[in-house]
């Protein structure tokens, strides 16, 4: 299996990311249910995943793992029978939660319960209701404009009742207990850049690390429903949490926004400088932003009890762009090259974390003679080349046991690819050693 831009069947990354958006799309998904394990049962194709399942009255923490909720079909219907609200022809025409309703009223009697976005009247918002038991229907204003008064058969053929809370997980084991942890959401339904995006993303990057021959670290990927799931998961793995070095979150990275990297609530951590680092030396327009505590998971992974190093990668930040949440979020918002740059992204910001090590000057007094050893000879006049000589230097100089070769290539402001290469090369000749870190101990 290739691992790079051109995966086996010779369609770029970014090609069968979307393609998988696409096959995702239709599915209505939510916090529990079927449309979740249908989702999962998708991965699994891709993705070594395991599926969980929780179930309803579990505690977690402060919260309790909900009934489950499935539904298989809703409609409003006019006094003709005509379905003027019809859940099989978008999935978010339903407030997702909503208790089963069979029920004959007035357009005033239903008002109430219906949901629409004035300001972009073609548009049908997403809307839930989660944890207060309650019912309605989403629709596009210029659809509740057109209803007329009279009576409505309005039909929600759901179910909530007791069953259980599903996520996925999969495993990479590495040469060390470490891990880094990816998280991404998968219970949303037919929107793209919103849930989807980050799912294939992910999906794509486990199956490029899957597909190393060696890893340092091991991976843990995990796909859950929003909040709920993170708060669920984090309850069941108190005794495992120390092993989690590095994080993020995958969201929102399918559309044509600059990328946007959220620290974690740490700031400083190495996840939070490999983003930062890869993000400057992309060429590309890109965002920082500091932690907060609204968003995505990162804000439960990053709460004060847990306080994990776990950053967001995105390109939109949640909310702040007019499609969000809503079913303009759909499949020409995301592009099959933009899902690629944010896989790239990944890609290089696991490279750097993989690499990222402190080594030991061997010949620390002045410099050693480079020259003869054909070390500057090392890129045979490619346009790096000074930026390469450049980096033996600075790798010599702060090879001192204390400097990993990130602070190295940012103190330099030097690209981390040029850094690596350099000290591989001094290493090759014996003139470092590594300096190995402590790797954390588990049970199992």
């Amino acid at each position: 299996m290739k691992t790079g831009a051109e995966l086996a069947n010779g369609h770029s990354v970014g090609a069968q990311m979307h393609n998988l958006v696409v096959r995702l799309y239709p599915t209505c998904r939510s916090i529990t249910g079927d449309g979740v394990r249908a989702t999962l049962n998708e991965l699994q194709q891709l993705v070594p995943l395991e599926v969980h399942e929780v179930p309803s009255g579990t505690a977690a923490f402060d919260w309790t793992v909900p009934k489950e909720w499935n539904i298989r079909d809703a409609y409003v219907k006019d006094s003709t029978g005509r379905r003027v609200i019809d859940f099989r022809m978008s999935n978010l025409h339903v407030v997702g939660y909503s208790v089963p309703r069979r029920i004959t009223m007035t357009l005033a009697e239903l008002r109430p319960h219906l949901f629409s976005l004035p300001d972009h009247p073609d548009w049908i918002p997403y809307r839930t209701s989660y944890y207060q038991e309650d019912w309605g229907f989403c629709l596009s204003h210029n659809q509740l404009l057109s209803l007329q008064d009279g009576n409505y058969e309005v039909c929600i053929d759901s179910t909530l009742a007791a069953g259980s809370l599903t996520y996925g997980e999969a495993y990479l084991p590495g040469q060390r207990t470490d891990e880094v942890l990816i998280s991404c959401h998968v219970c949303h339904p037919s929107l793209c850049n919103d849930n989807l995006s980050g799912i294939a993303v992910s999906a794509y990057l486990a199956r490029h690390l899957a597909a190393l021959p060696a890893r340092r670290y091991s991976y843990r990927f995990l796909y859950l429903p929003g909040t709920i799931g993170a708060i669920t998961w984090l309850s069941r793995h108190e005794e495992q949490l120390d092993r989690i070095r590095h994080g993020f979150v995958l969201t929102l990275v399918g559309d044509a926004a600059a990328s946007t990297y959220k620290q974690s609530r740490r700031g400083d951590a190495e996840i939070d400088r490999a983003f930062e680092h890869v993000l400057r030396h992309s060429g590309k327009p890109y965002a920082i932003q500091k932690f907060e505590p609204l968003g995505y998971d990162e804000r439960q992974f990053c709460s004060p009890g847990i306080n994990l190093p776990v950053g967001c990668l995105m390109r939109s930040p949640h909310g702040k762009y007019p499609e969000y949440h809503s079913s303009a979020d759909d499949l020409q918002h995301v592009r099959p090259e933009f899902l690629e740059d944010s896989w790239q992204k990944c890609v290089a910001a696991v490279e750097l974390l993989e690499g990222n090590r402190r080594y030991r000057n061997l010949n620390p007094k002045c410099e050693p003679q480079l020259g003869r050893r054909g070390l500057f000879r090392a890129m045979g006049g490619q346009p790096e080349q000074a930026a390469f000589e450049r980096s033996f230097l600075w790798v010599l100089n702060f090879s001192d046991s204390e400097h990993s070769l990130l602070d190295i290539a940012e103190r330099a402001r030097l690209p981390f690819s040029i850094v690596r290469r350099a000290a591989d090369l001094l290493l090759e000749h014996g003139l470092l050693e590594e300096v190995r870190d402590q790797p954390t101990r588990s049970s199992d």
